[in-house]
């Protein structure tokens, strides 16, 4: 049995000690980490909300949903099926040029920000 010291935390076990630990970022995380930084994860957020609006996506998304839970039945079904059910669809869905207004806008800021 091991004593744990007041002042420090316990010693982890062997086999989570063992385990190795990452000490670089991903070229995908650094970015995250940027577009957070500079507010612009939340300006393309907004972007791709107004888009998926504008092309009538979130109206077609809202009546799969509506038609899912009519064949269902509104006690038979859950927001985590609903959500499983209709995740794939709307990301198939979702129009191309949206994708690439925001591929360009996430490059554009790569480029300006020299990543």
């Amino acid at each position: 049995i091991r004593k744990h010291s007041a002042n420090r935390p316990p010693t982890p076990d062997e086999d989570v000690a063992e385990s190795p630990e990452r000490d670089e970022l991903t070229l995908g995380e650094i970015i995250n980490i940027k577009l957070v930084e500079s507010g612009e994860k939340e300006n393309l957020m907004e972007l791709v909300r107004d888009r998926l609006v504008e092309s009538g996506w979130k109206d077609e998304m809202r009546i799969a949903c509506r038609e899912h839970v009519k064949k269902k039945g509104r006690k038979d079904v859950t927001v985590d099926e609903l959500i499983r059910v209709i995740t794939p669809k709307g990301r198939a869905s979702v129009p191309d040029a949206v994708k690439e207004e925001l591929l360009d806008r996430i490059h554009n800021f790569i480029r300006s920000a020299a990543l």
